[in-house]
Formats: C-alpha cells, sequence, structure tokens
C-alpha cells in the first residue's frame, strides 16, 4: 500500500506537469516567514511527513529530497518515507547543489515567491543552474484538500506595565534608524517585530504570542498594518492610535504601489521575495537591510529586564516542583505523562499563557534526537537507571523562559562514563556563564568556551549554542547567537540568550543543560574598556547524580554551589514544604573528591 507521503507526492508531480514545471521547492516557511507556523502552512509536514521547524523540500519528475540541520537528522529519518524521498542533511548536501547535479540547465524549477526569502531563493539562483519560475499560487495548496482554515484569533493589547516602552517610542526610534540608512520605508513580515513595535500580542500561533500581519514602517513613524479586519476591535484600534493606519491582507499590493520613486527597505532573510518583486515594479528602490527592530526588540529595556527575572523565577518554581515530583513519584510515568505534568506545574502558577514551544521530552535514546517530538505513537516509559531529557519553557506575560534538564532516574548510580561526559556538559554550561567579555564582543567568539571539555574528549554537538529568546515573543529570537558560524552581530546589555550545551549518543542517550542568560555591564573588571558579563535568569538544580566531582574540579564547584545558594534561597519559600526538603538536598554544596 502506498504510503501518503508518496501519494501525495505523485498528485503534486501530475499537477507540476499540468503547470509545465519540472520541478518545484518546497519551503517549511510561511508567507511571514517565522520559524514557527499555523497549521494551515505545515505545507512540508503535509507532504513529507517531516515536522521539524527548519527543512526544505525539492519535487522533481523522478526523484526528490528534504532537507534539514543536525538538530533534526535523526528525526527525519523517522518521520520521512525513505522509499520517495532522499534524506539529507543541509550543510553536507547544500539544496542548491544537490538540484544542480539532478537536473539539466534551463530546467523549470517552480518557487512560490511569497514563502520564500531572497537569501533563501539567492543559493538557487546562483548554483542550480536551473530556470526558476515563480508561481501565482502554492501549488501545494492545490492538492491539499482538507488544508486548515487560516488562523481566527483577535488581536490584543500587551500593556505598557510588560512592554516598558510605548509604541510611539519605539516607531520614532525606529523612523530614526530608516533615515539613517536613507530609507523612506521599510517593510515587515516578522510577526515578532510587528508584535513588539506595536505593543500587540495574539495567540495565531501556538506557543508563540503573536497575531498574524504585514506592516510598512514609515520615517515620519507611521505604520501601515496589513491584517484581517475582524482581528482588530474598537479597543485595539484606539490603542495603535492615527498613525497606525489598518488595512485588509489583499490592499497590500495597492499600498505598496504608492511607493512609487521611494527607497524601501527589505530584509532579505525576513521578508518574502515577492515584495522586492512587487515594488520594483512599481517603481520603488529596494534596499536590503535588515529588518529595523530586530535589534531594539532584542535588547529588552529596564521593565522588560525585569519581567523576564519574575518570569524565571515563577517558571523556576514550576520546574522545581516537577523535579521533586519525577524523583519521588514519577519514576514509572511516560515522556507525555512528564511534559503534561510540568505544564501542569507551571498552570498552576500565576499568569501563566502556554508552553513556549511543545517540550522535548526524551527519555533514553529519545534523548538522543535533538530536538525529539513524543507522540502517542512514540510515546516511552521512563525506566529505572536511565537518562531523561526535558526541555521545555513557559509564556508569560513578563517573559519567555527556555530550560533543559537532564535527570538520572535511578535508583542505583549512573556509570562512570556517563558521568564524565555530563560533567563535560556541565563544565562548559558553568565556563560560558560566568564569561567576562569586551563591548562589541560577538557570539561566535564565546562558542569554544562550552564546547572546550568535550573537544578535550573528542566530543561535541551538532547545533548552536545559544539563540536569542524573546520577551513574551518568540522563544527563538535574533539577530544574535552564540554558535560555530560567524555571527556579525555584537552581544548587547538587556539582550537574553541561551546557554545550552550538550552531548547526544544516537541510541543510548542525550544530555544537555540549558539555562538562559541575560547580557549586563560588569563592573568588576579592572581594565579601561567597557566589558560585559551574564546574568543567569533560568531557576532550577543539576543533577548531583550524574557529576563526577573530581573532574568538576574546585572553581566549577564554587560556581555551582553559589548558583544552587541562588536557587535555594530564592524557589526555596515558593515550594511546598515536601519539595522544599528536596530542593535543599538537591542545593546543598557539592562535595569535592
Amino acid at each position: 500500500m502506498a504510503s501518503a507521503s508518496s501519494t501525495r507526492l505523485a498528485a503534486l508531480r501530475t499537477l507540476l506537469q499540468r503547470e509545465e514545471l519540472d520541478g518545484l521547492i518546497v519551503p517549511h516557511s510561511d508567507e511571514f516567514l517565522g520559524e514557527y507556523t499555523p497549521a494551515c502552512a505545515e505545507r512540508l509536514a503535509w507532504l513529507t511527513g517531516f515536522t521539524g521547524s527548519a527543512g526544505t523540500a525539492i519535487v522533481l519528475p523522478h526523484t526528490a529530497a528534504v532537507f534539514s540541520d543536525g538538530r533534526y537528522i535523526t528525526q527525519m529519518d523517522q518521520q520521512v518515507d525513505g522509499t520517495c524521498w532522499q534524506r539529507l542533511h543541509i550543510s553536507q548536501t547544500p539544496p542548491a547543489l544537490w538540484l544542480k547535479e539532478q537536473t539539466k540547465p534551463e530546467t523549470r524549477v517552480g518557487y512560490d515567491p511569497r514563502v520564500m526569502s531572497v537569501a533563501e531563493l539567492r543559493p538557487f539562483a546562483a548554483q542550480s543552474g536551473v530556470k526558476l519560475v515563480p508561481t501565482t499560487r502554492n501549488l501545494v495548496d492545490d492538492i491539499w484538500a482538507d488544508r486548515p482554515a487560516f488562523p481566527a484569533s483577535p488581536a490584543c493589547v500587551h500593556p505598557l506595565a510588560f512592554a516598558g516602552k510605548s509604541s510611539v517610542q519605539k516607531r520614532q526610534e525606529i523612523s530614526a534608524i530608516l533615515t539613517q540608512n536613507g530609507q523612506d520605508a521599510a517593510v515587515l513580515s516578522d510577526s515578532a517585530s510587528i508584535a513588539w513595535l506595536l505593543n500587540i500580542r495574539g495567540s495565531d500561533i501556538p506557543c508563540t504570542p503573536v497575531v498574524l500581519a504585514f506592516a510598512l514602517v514609515h520615517a515620519n513613524s507611521s505604520v501601515d498594518l496589513f491584517i484581517a479586519l475582524q482581528k482588530v476591535s474598537t479597543n485595539i484600534k484606539d490603542w495603535l492610535g492615527t498613525s497606525v493606519r489598518v488595512h485588509a491582507p489583499q490592499d497590500m499590493e495597492q499600498v505598496l504601489a504608492t511607493l512609487n520613486g521611494k527607497t524601501v527597505g527589505v530584509d532579505p532573510a525576513s521578508n518574502a521575495v515577492w515584495f522586492g518583486q512587487t515594488l520594483t515594479r512599481y517603481g520603488a528602490t529596494v534596499q536590503e537591510t535588515p529588518d529595523p527592530c530586530l535589534l531594539p526588540k532584542a535588547c529588552k529595556n529596564k521593565v522588560e529586564q525585569a519581567g523576564m527575572r519574575t518570569a524565571h523565577l515563577r517558571d523556576g518554581v514550576a520546574l522545581c516542583r516537577f523535579l521533586h515530583w519525577l524523583d519521588t513519584k514519577g519514576h514509572n510515568c511516560t515522556e507525555l505523562e512528564a511534559a503534561k505534568r510540568l505544564d501542569a506545574f507551571r498552570a498552576e502558577g500565576k499568569d501563566y499563557r502556554e508552553e513556549s514551544f511543545p517540550a522535548i521530552s526524551g527519555s533514553g535514546p529519545n534523548g538522543a534526537i535533538i530536538h525529539y517530538r513524543v507522540t502517542p505513537q512514540s510515546d516511552r516509559k521512563l525506566h529505572d537507571d536511565e537518562v531523561y531529557l526535558i526541555d521545555s519553557g513557559g509564556q508569560y506575560p513578563e517573559g519567555t523562559t527556555d530550560v533543559t534538564r537532564t535527570v538520572w532516574t535511578g535508583p542505583n548510580a549512573p556509570p562512570a562514563s556517563l558521568k564524565d561526559v555530563f560533567t563535560r556538559v556541565l563544565k562548559g554550561n558553568l565556563r560560558l556563564g560566568r564569561a567576562r567579555f569586551p563591548v562589541g564582543t560577538k557570539g561566535h567568539a564565546l562558542d569554544a568556551l562550552a564546547r572546550f571539555d568535550l573537544w578535550q574528549a573528542g566530543l561535541d554537538y551538532d547545533h548552536g549554542t545559544g539563540h536569542g529568546v524573546g520577551s513574551f515573543l518568540s522563544v527563538h529570537e535574533g539577530p544574535a547567537r552564540i554558535s560555530k558560524m560567524p555571527s556579525p552581530i555584537a552581544l548587547e546589555e538587556g539582550m537574553v540568550i541561551s546557554n545550552e550545551p550538550g552531548f547526544y549518543k544516537p541510541g543510548a542517550y542525550g544530555i544537555r543543560l540549558e539555562t538562559l542568560v541575560m547580557v549586563r555591564p560588569d563592573h568588576t573588571t579592572d581594565s579601561e574598556r567597557a566589558f560585559l558579563e551574564f546574568e543567569t535568569l533560568t531557576l532550577a538544580p543539576f543533577d548531583r547524580r550524574l557529576i563526577d566531582p573530581a573532574l568538576l574540579g574546585p572553581e566549577n564547584t564554587a560556581v555551582l554551589d553559589a548558583y544552587h545558594a541562588q536557587i535555594l534561597d530564592q524557589v526555596g519559600p515558593h515550594l511546598p514544604s515536601d519539595a522544599q526538603k528536596w530542593l535543599k538536598t538537591a542545593c546543598a554544596p557539592l562535595k569535592r573528591a
């Protein structure tokens, strides 16, 4: 019997013949080019079965391939039918080069210009040798008979008590950036940028509190907002003010046409190709510059910084309650039951809204799948004497959290080899977390701090060390990062970044230790230059059973003990007596060998 994927692939190939196309590029992204998409835009998952948040498929008459990065290779192998799809690592086999190898020059390959960015399309134009043909509609939608409806949730106000800065102030800041760039306007496709700029939120995407919209921000600080009109109540219109003009999405091309002779900023990474093509057709000058909201949004103001601390304290209470429950009552639970229990603990706290992403709850070999997504089909019981990895986060009006802890289920002591690897991952987390660095330092300059002790044992991990995190927005936020890949963006005060080294042994276990840190000025370094450091926000203990004190060493032990003392002091008073007693043991000073 043919799989659903093979049936859908055959239907798409038939459609391509009718459209006189030899192939089609199908990215994961939707029209808003966000990492997370509504159900109606999960075209890649519907076509291929692959549910990861990053990937691309290419369909040709006699072959087809799905590409993703190191976080998802194991998941892709499990989800994608290998009889009809090649499953490839996107770095080892770049899609554009694969397409060149599989085709002849002038092969007609279609793409939807509304769901591909300039940056994503550019390698195909430069390296593939094919004739790229923009389609007037998304062809996958033509064969997706039961495609879900577009989200209909309303926009809502994000109060100044949480935002810390009015939309008028933010728009004036962006206006200054546009003026400096010599631009009359800039296109915004990132719903998180629009939410930040206008101090609104929504629930169009699971786990990410945004409302899907496009916007044009002008150098005079006014905004044209393109959003389904039923999402905008009278209250929201009043909140937005008269300088924000609300339009239906179908009016966007008409408004873009009025920019004839103007210079318009288009982000090649976050804006679809369609914007540049349309603006050029109507006589505007397109200037490729980053989304002007990215950096101001990433640098949290004082109110947002305080909100992040509040959110992480609430989250720390839920995490410690969960870790206590897991250690005393949860040994026979399943991965799904554990994830639901943690979410329930969060829901019992004040102002919890939802998860910031679906929890990665992986026991034993499932923990080795970096972005494992537990399902009823894959759900596995936690067994004694194995490793369990839980990566989760919460959305609170004050801020967004993301934390990973790896624990030993006991009751016997873990093997020395496992403690060795865990301790090396922990040393990387502690080393990076206490780093001091000059103003202007970029994330790639710090990445080796997290990997150093793993490298000394011939080990590594195939993902970045740190990503930005939003303020009641996306759990993955640019533009700064910490990874091997060079970054042009320096770390700045107020940025919230993850610190998450790991190690994964396929078929056996996964280890990841993630805390969120906030960049702040360092006033202790005796230097003529300005320095920065990290403030650790996450409040959850590391599993002492998996630590080798001798390998950890006295300096790291002192750092760990101080961190655990902070957790006990801040979280302890908010716990029930039994959990508080457990936390005292979990946070007791580590005995040094």
